[in-house]
């Protein structure tokens, strides 16, 4: 399978090594939105690159009939306008907000813990996300899927990163040197604490999950995500 690269930072790079490892070809690596693409090698493109170059990134490989895999987070209130462009283009997307088949098998089990807890009114909940000091957006889009997860099965109304309010949800978003990533979930009542927690090692596993989505997505049409390629949910 022939690869295009959008964003080539240690993610990227990350990617290439494993993509190379399961015998693919890397036909082109962008740095910077503003570059020239050229997609005719390419049968897929994977999308790691930043909050502002995404959706161009993305447009251009739909544009160019390119399946497109995103990891990108930070742009995510322009995800409805990408989707509808896909659907226009009659184009092929799939994006997550992380990879990791783990992190994957963690929203499920955070879907389940939420649903058990939502009876339990005694209980407050918070997230504790922590990154390496590189990542540009906070809090992470892992994060915020896990947030979301627990407020569609509580009276949460919405998430924040400040003191939190009545139906507010805290986000900590940490940023520590040499971090890949740690979830956790913590249920806290008076007299006891439930708590969930993945912790990614390295970025080994982000990257062969979205080298498994690209393989996965090549030669469909629509709109994806990582349940569908895994299966699970």
């Amino acid at each position: 399978m022939k690869i295009a690269l959008l964003g080539y930072g240690r993610m990227g790079k990350s990617i290439e090594a494993i993509a190379i490892q399961r015998h693919h070809n890397i036909v082109l690596k962008i740095s910077d939105a503003n570059s020239n693409y050229d997609f005719s090698d390419a049968d897929v493109a994977i999308d790691f690159s930043i909050p502002s170059a995404a959706v161009t990134n993305i447009k251009k490989a739909i544009d160019a009939g390119i399946p497109v895999v995103s990891g990108t987070t930070g742009w995510l209130d322009e995800y409805p306008e990408v989707i509808e462009y896909c659907k226009k283009k009659d184009g092929t997307f799939l994006y997550a907000s992380n990879f990791s088949l783990g992190v994957n098998l963690f929203f499920e089990l955070n879907k389940k813990l939420s649903t058990l807890m939502s009876g339990f009114s005694e209980y407050t909940t918070e997230i504790e996300e922590i990154h390496h000091t590189q990542k540009l957006d906070a809090p992470s889009g892992t994060a915020i899927t896990l947030a979301e997860q627990i407020i569609e099965q509580s009276d949460y109304k919405n998430w924040t990163l400040d003191e939190p309010k009545d139906s507010e949800l805290l986000i900590e978003a940490k940023r520590i040197e040499g971090v890949p990533g740690t979830h956790e979930i913590t249920y806290n009542s008076e007299i006891d604490a439930i708590s969930i927690k993945h912790k990614a090692h390295s970025r080994q596993g982000f990257a062969m999950g979205a080298v498994i989505a690209a393989e996965w997505i090549k030669d469909k049409k629509g709109i994806f995500n990582m349940k569908d390629v895994l299966n699970i949910g």
